[in-house]
């Protein structure tokens, strides 16, 4: 059998082929409805904002950015910010989610929605951003964000 496709895009799909043969192939996404996102967060739940600062800071050696109360903080993952939030400030408690920025945020809940997802929250508009909180056809929680104009 050859290389496995499937992480260059697209689910599995039966094609027959010339002389009777089936084959496997895949559809491909189109790679422009990719380019729209940029994945810039990890949510962590925790149950102790101090306790995983602590861990994150002192045992993994990671800088904050920020904190914000007993209830959320922000910390520098390189490429990323890893988020740490208790359940008064984290979309689904006790999940991880990864935080999507977005030009679009309603459609990003469309697209989640129309792809056998499901929309948990929004799309709502908080202090500083427009926000929707879904889940993919996984179960995965994902937070599509789009900063607000200042005014």
């Amino acid at each position: 059998m050859g290389e496995d496709q499937r992480a260059r895009g697209g689910p599995w799909r039966t094609r027959t082929g010339p002389f009777r043969r089936t084959r496997r192939s895949f559809d491909r996404v189109p790679e422009a409805q990719v380019s729209d996102y940029d994945a810039k967060m990890i949510m962590l739940s925790v149950e102790n904002l101090d306790e995983a600062l602590e861990f994150y800071t002192g045992t993994l050696g990671m800088t904050l950015k920020f904190r914000d109360g007993a209830h959320f903080a922000a910390l520098d993952g390189g490429s990323v910010t890893i988020a740490l939030a208790t359940a008064v400030d984290h979309p689904i408690p006790g999940k991880v989610v990864v935080g999507i920025k977005t030009a679009d945020v309603d459609a990003a809940a469309t697209a989640i929605e129309d792809g056998g997802g499901a929309i948990v929250k929004g799309p709502y508009d908080d202090a500083h951003e427009r926000r929707a909180v879904v889940y993919d056809n996984n179960g995965n929680g994902l937070v599509f964000y789009s900063p607000l104009a200042r005014k």
